[in-house]
């Protein structure tokens, strides 16, 4: 159940802790997904919460939800404007030399018969934008904070893989698997609402990037 990993809950919006390993969508293969839960995370109301965004099955984190309709219609139009704020943590499989800066880098999605469908690095993409900035350092592994400008599918993933030479920890298409999973967190979100408090949380600090050594602070 995930109605105790709520940070944020009010008439129209709802964020939750997703864990990693919870798809947002229902897998191909059948499995449990965010929609086997969504009848436990109604509070009061009849109609179920709708995910307004994604976050990959092995990202944890801030996942934001509309409570009605018209809310949903609101918050989708303030992804695509680019109104909302998000910082993900991640743990890369390197050191990439500096402390900060930009990844801008178009991406495109590709698919073959081999190896089924990724997303490349190709100018002919939409636009991708990315800051960072390295948090510490640790047997020879970072710790990186990001932050998206755009939303686009795995741009996260392929901007560190690509833009920074280094993957994530545990990604198994852009980098390598990792019984630990991968090591990706959306740690915040906020969302403004003209005449309102902003739709804001920060998720708790994951367990398996304690387990390799970076604590929370």
């Amino acid at each position: 159940m995930l109605g105790d990993r709520v940070l944020f809950l009010d008439g129209e919006a709802l964020i939750i802790d997703k864990p990693a390993g919870l798809p947002v969508d229902p897998p191909r293969d059948g499995g449990l997904s965010l929609e086997n839960h969504l009848s436990s995370l109604t509070f009061g109301f009849r109609r179920w919460p709708v995910a307004v965004h994604r976050l990959d099955r092995d990202t944890s984190g801030c996942l934001l939800l509309a409570r009605n309709p018209k809310a949903q219609a609101r918050f989708q139009q303030a992804f695509e404007a680019g109104q909302v704020r998000k910082r993900y943590l991640a743990i890369l499989d390197g050191l990439s030399g500096g402390e900060r800066g930009t990844i801008e880098l178009a991406l495109r999605k590709v698919s073959t018969a081999e190896r089924g469908w990724r997303i490349t690095v190709d100018p002919r993409g939409k636009a991708a934008r990315t800051d960072w900035e390295l948090l510490d350092t640790r047997d020879g592994r970072a710790l990186v904070a990001f932050t998206p400008h755009t939303g686009r599918t795995h741009q996260l993933r392929v901007h560190a893989q690509q833009g920074l030479g280094v993957p994530i920890v545990g990604d198994p298409v852009y980098g390598r698997a990792d019984p630990a999973g991968m090591m990706l967190h959306a740690a915040a979100i906020a969302l403004p609402r003209p005449g309102k408090e902003d739709a804001a949380a920060e998720a708790p600090w994951p367990e398996r990037f304690a387990a390799l050594g970076f604590a929370a602070g």
